[in-house]
Order: C-alpha cells, then sequence, then structure tokens
C-alpha cells in the first residue's frame, strides 16, 4: 500500500493512506544503507496490524527533490511572502529563495502581502517579467486570498517570509479548519527553536502544508557551479565568454544587459552578492 509519510519523530513514522494513517517503523535495510525516510516522501508500506493502525515502511518511492537542512521531500510550491511595506520589500530575501526554487525545480508563488499598506506593484513587476508568478494579498481587504487558494491546490506546499512579512495571518486566512487554524498551524509561525520535528498538515485535499522549522533563514552556503543559470533572465542575454563570472569581465553579455536596463538592478545586485559568498567554495560541498 501506498502513502504519504506526513511526520516522523522517536524512530516511528506516521504515513497516510487511503486506508488511513498508519504508524511504522522502517525496515532495518534503510539503516543498512544510510537511508532516512523524510517528511513528505511517497513510501510503500505493509499492514502489520489494521486494528492498532501499525505497519512497516518498505520502500520510499523516487523523490523529485529533497531539502536537506529542514528535511523535507517532494516540495511542490515555495510561497514566498514578502510585505510591500512595514517592514520594507527585501529583494535579496525573495532572490535568494528563488534559486532554491530553480536549483531544487519548485514551483515559486511570490505573495507580496500587505497591500493595504502600499500596492507593492513595483516590486510585482520585477518578478512577472522574467516569469515568476505574484499574487497582491492583504489579510485586511482579503485581496488575492482566493487567488493563493488556487495556486497552492494540490501537493506539498512550504511558507516562507521573515518577521513582520505577515506569514502568520496568512497562512490563518488560508487555512479554514479551526481547530487546525487556533492550535496546530500556530507552531509553524513561532520560530525555528520551537518546532523540533518537521511535519505536513492537510489544509484541503490532496493539499499539504509544511510545519517545519527554518525555511525563512535558508542559506546559499554550498557550491553551486551554474549560479548564472538561476536568474532566468541572465539567459535572454548573449556572454561571449564560457565561464564568465558576470562581475567585471569587459564585453560580458549579462553586463552589457544591465546597463540597458534589460536586468533589473536588484536582482543584478543579489547575483553578485551569492556569487562573491559562494565562490571559494570547492565543488565537492555542492548541495
Amino acid at each position: 500500500m501506498n502513502g504519504l509519510l506526513t511526520k516522523g519523530i522517536g524512530g516511528f513514522y506516521y504515513v497516510e493512506t487511503e486506508n488511513g494513517c498508519y504508524e511504522c517503523k522502517a525496515r532495518g535495510i534503510f539503516r543498512k544503507n544510510e537511508i532516512t525516510p523524510t517528511v513528505g516522501d511517497r513510501v510503500e508500506i505493509s499492514v502489520v496490524s489494521e486494528a492498532q493502525k501499525k505497519g512497516s515502511l518498505d520502500a520510499i518511492l523516487p523523490r523529485k527533490n529533497l531539502l536537506i537542512r529542514p528535511s523535507i521531500a517532494n516540495v511542490d510550491h515555495f510561497i514566498i511572502v514578502a510585505p510591500a511595506k512595514s517592514p520594507d520589500f527585501d529583494t535579496f530575501f525573495v532572490d535568494k529563495l528563488l534559486v532554491f526554487c530553480e536549483l531544487y525545480q519548485i514551483e515559486p508563488l511570490i505573495v507580496i502581502n500587505k497591500t493595504d499598506l502600499e500596492k507593492g506593484e513595483a516590486y510585482g513587476e520585477i518578478y512577472r517579467r522574467i516569469g515568476y508568478p505574484v499574487i497582491y494579498t492583504s489579510t485586511l481587504s482579503g485581496e488575492g486570498i482566493e487567488d493563493v487558494k488556487q495556486s497552492i491546490f494540490g501537493g506539498i506546499n512550504v511558507f516562507a517570509g521573515f518577521s513582520g512579512a505577515g506569514k502568520s495571518s496568512l497562512l490563518n486566512e488560508l487555512i479554514e479548519n479551526a481547530e487546525l487554524k487556533t492550535g496546530e498551524i500556530s507552531k509553524i509561525t513561532r520560530g525555528r527553536h520551537t518546532t523540533r520535528h518537521s511535519e505536513l498538515f492537510l489544509i484541503a485535499p490532496n493539499t499539504y502544508v509544511a510545519d517545519t522549522p527554518g525555511f525563512s533563514s535558508l542559506e546559499i552556503d554550498f557550491a553551486v557551479s551554474n549560479l548564472d543559470e538561476m536568474f532566468p533572465e541572465f539567459g535572454d542575454t548573449v556572454c561571449q565568454f564560457k565561464g564568465c563570472s558576470h562581475t567585471k569581465e569587459k564585453g560580458c553579455g549579462v553586463l552589457q544587459a544591465l546597463e540597458e536596463g534589460m536586468i533589473a538592478p536588484s536582482r543584478y545586485q543579489s547575483y553578485v552578492q551569492i556569487y562573491e559568498k559562494i565562490k571559494d567554495i570547492k565543488p565537492w560541498h555542492k548541495k
């Protein structure tokens, strides 16, 4: 029987199936092969006791992605919540997480929140013009809430937003189950030192929100040999140099595109900031 691993704690794995949730122990082969079942895994289990809903976790189906810190598999949507104002929009925060989405082939959604304070269209246009989806929201007016609901329907969703972005209020608007809204979901937004174990919560049919710490503090601290490919607008330029860093080379197509206004200055600054941080990291440190 197949299912979705929604929580793992104390050596027990909880798997949601069409017949309910089973508490499973992993087969010894996993430890022998140094494989750790991860929240978000699609797995195969066999039933040990139907009455007690206990089973054996037998196999992990192929993963489409795996985030290491924090650990979660098969993420479908990464919702980046950034306020238009109060605090100010942080382009580097958004750009850094978009690089993660490109690296792990996760569909991003940029949510520009607090539009009751400022529309934020100038920020949104930076990302719309390079093909990223943008939704403007306000939990006070209700703007954009239904659009977000439709965009994240189906699959595993991760939310990230720095302090003051309004992620907590947005999640409360998205999740209609009152018990979850006032209880479990609070763990999603209380901070990384409170929630110790990743967990998935069902918020709509086949739609899960990941409750796990650390997504807002993800750092690119590993080698990325093709960082320029993680910035889609760079691909629209023609750079004559193979292996160009796009930071100082005379005749660089990216630098020329920047001068001509084809690349947003904030996006280029984010690229340089990440490049300078990782340029001396050895390739074998690549995640």
